[in-house]
């Protein structure tokens, strides 16, 4: 039987770091927010449902996620609306995926908004990715068009970290460099292969 792995981490915590190291040791992975960019690009399926509800949301490459952003950040009415949306249609591509890949000893699940959305359920291991605090800030500031307010915006809606390392049953120390993260994520899969091997 399959071992789902959810792996989550708040923002600017090196999930995305992690999720390609995962990539790199050969495990299946479910990207949901490459699934929602899939859903809301050009010709995706929810474009049409996301511009009616709210109106100059989207152009010709599809949903423009700052502006979407603005338009639901801070208005948890029109957060919840847009989630209503997006979360059935993503969880429709995860299970056309689990079933794809049902033969594997292990599939990762990369969801921001695990423990947030109640997305641990169907999950076996939960891996959270953590950094110190002044890292994640500096990661997150650098990205364009973040601001501070934003960024405070963002992190009220999402779990502590403490909290999530808490619930996690694996925490992988992302605050120091690329190859010590790559080597904990490696030890990890190497455990669980051993283990599914017996």
């Amino acid at each position: 039987m399959t071992l789902v792995i959810g792996l989550t981490g708040s923002i600017g915590m090196g999930k995305s770091a992690a999720a390609r190291f995962f990539r790199k040791w050969r495990v299946p992975l479910f990207d949901a927010d490459a699934a929602v960019h899939v859903l809301q690009g050009p010709g995706g399926d929810l474009v049409p449902q996301i511009e009616a509800a709210f109106p100059g949301s989207t152009g010709p490459q599809g949903v423009d996620r700052q502006l979407l952003g603005k338009m639901v950040l801070g208005d948890p009415v029109r957060l919840r609306q847009l989630e209503r949306m997006v979360h059935p249609a993503v969880g429709q591509m995860r299970r056309a995926f689990l079933r794809r890949h049902r033969a594997a000893p292990m599939v990762v699940l990369d969801i921001p908004l695990l423990f947030e959305k109640g997305g641990s359920r169907d999950i076996d291991l939960v891996v959270v990715v953590s950094a110190p605090a002044w890292k994640q800030r500096k990661r997150v500031l650098a990205r364009p068009g973040m601001t501070t307010a934003r960024f405070a915006q963002i992190r009220r809606l999402q779990v502590p970290d403490a909290e999530k390392r808490r619930r996690a049953d694996v925490v992988i120390d992302t605050g120091g460099t690329m190859e010590k993260t790559s080597a904990q994520i490696r030890h990890l899969v190497a455990c669980i292969r051993a283990k599914r091997v017996r």
